[in-house]
């Protein structure tokens, strides 16, 4: 199918160290490759994927000069380094790739596929006078949101204050102040973040890991302002499901234990792969947990509990009745538990990821966002989609989320509408529906270049 008279494509896909975007990036070449495109997949040393996994594509590692994911030096820091670091590399790769191709009797155009975190990919091929498409691993709801800060910076309310959070903001429904991304850092990386992610070198397309009718407002607005194709093609854990890329390993005995439980009946506990908190936070966790007397599963991921392990900042009484209840892991398989039908409730950081997996199986959340776009999915969900329900740190206003979620009107309220969203996502991604056609015309929009 990829093939064109004597033109072929390779496309070079170029993806960041992040559990959430490398995924994604995977997913999405292994359906590229299944029509026919040759896969050129280049990534960072750190957090690089398994190529025994994806055995027809070839691999490119980038060296960065880092050691960790970067939360100890800062975001943007890390991201900053990230892209100084690869980007000689990934230049003199794809340039390679251009003189082989110059002495090849076998064509191929050349077509750039990159996360927007890795946004030294899309100068590097302006400059090199190659085609970019940016991927989006984040919600459509999240670029209108960021874009807006220097705006609000220039007319004097952003840093926003305090009286001002829960106020509306202006030409944004139905996003709060405290939705805003970037609302916890400073000014001055707040800006830095947007100019970032503003692409120097314009995309020839995007193509994003969303639903057509779950963002339709916020895709009107990113079509009008960018005027190229935006391929709407998710969930891609859906549309091209792979083997899978955790970085960390998979606690599988949970799922044994799952088929034990009640229908509905098991609230799903994990803040995703780069949360972190203070004890006193995770204490409230586990108490909140504990009294509200469901069957649980709790991820608490090895260092995400500041200066500990794991779980020793716990009262062994604490543990010892939480052991009675349910189970605390240190990794699991997310899409299989969602997918279970013991599970009720998922407890979550509104990562976009996180809430897509949710969604897809209409599972409910209790929303407990910490950072970035997290505060804008927790309110999409909350106050849009009306299938999940803000919780604050506090062990009895947990007890009594879990409870709403569970046993109570409102909760058999979330779980119906939940229900038909997933029912809608599953139209959307069988022959015919929007994540497939949208599938459909990259396939042909990559083609006709």
């Amino acid at each position: 199918m990829a093939e064109q008279g004597e033109k072929r494509r390779r496309l070079v896909l170029i993806a960041s160290p992040l559990q959430g975007h490398m995924t994604p990036m995977l997913q999405l070449g292994s359906y590229l490759h299944s029509k026919g495109f040759s896969i050129t997949f280049a990534h960072s040393e750190l957090n690089p994927p398994d190529p025994s996994n994806h055995p027809d594509f070839i691999f490119l590692p980038l060296p960065d000069k880092l050691s960790d994911t970067g939360g100890s030096s800062g975001f943007i820091q890390f991201l900053q380094a990230l892209n100084d670091n690869c980007k000689p590399h990934l230049q003199k790769h794809l340039i390679q790739i251009i003189d082989e191709q110059k002495a090849s009797t076998q064509k191929e155009s050349i077509v750039i596929i990159h996360d927007n975190l890795m946004f030294c990919a899309g100068s590097i091929a302006g400059d090199l006078g190659l085609p970019s498409i940016i991927v989006r691993s984040s919600s459509a709801a999240c670029v209108p949101a960021y874009r807006i800060i220097p705006q609000l910076h220039k007319e004097g309310r952003f840093p926003v204050e305090d009286s001002l959070l829960q106020e509306m903001v202006p030409g944004l429904d139905p996003l709060r102040y405290k939705d805003i991304p970037f609302i916890s850092l400073t000014t001055q990386q707040s800006l830095k973040l947007t100019t970032l992610f503003a692409s120097k070198t314009p995309p020839i397309a995007f193509i994003w890991n969303t639903i057509e009718f779950l963002e339709q407002s916020a895709l009107t607005q990113i079509r009008h302002r960018y005027k190229v194709p935006v391929f709407t093609i998710g969930p891609l854990h859906k549309t091209s499901p792979t083997p899978s890329n955790s970085f960390l390993e998979e606690d599988t005995s949970c799922i044994s234990w799952l088929d034990k439980q009640s229908p509905k009946s098991v609230i799903y506990a994990s803040v995703g792969s780069l949360a972190t908190m203070d004890a006193k936070v995770a204490t409230e966790m586990a108490w909140g947990l504990a009294n509200s007397n469901q069957p649980f599963i709790w991820v608490v991921r090895p260092g995400s509990v500041h200066g500990c392990d794991w779980i020793e900042f716990l009262p062994e009484d604490l543990v010892s009745e939480m052991k009675l209840k349910g189970l605390i892991v240190k990794w699991a398989p997310q899409k299989d538990v969602l997918a279970h039908s013991a599970v009720g409730g998922f407890w979550s950081h509104c990562g976009w990821n996180s809430t897509l997996e949710s969604v897809c199986e209409g599972v409910p959340m209790l929303c407990q966002p910490f950072n970035n776009d997290q505060f804008l999915n927790a309110r999409y969900l909350s106050h849009v989609w009306k299938m999940g329900l803000e919780i604050v740190e506090e062990r009895g206003e947990i007890e009594s989320a879990i409870k709403r979620v569970f046993v109570s009107k409102e909760g058999e309220e979330m779980r119906c509408r939940a229900m038909e969203i997933q029912e809608q996502i599953k139209v959307a991604v069988s022959h015919g529906g929007s994540s497939q056609n949208s599938m459909d015309d990259l396939v042909k929009f990559i083609l006709s270049l």
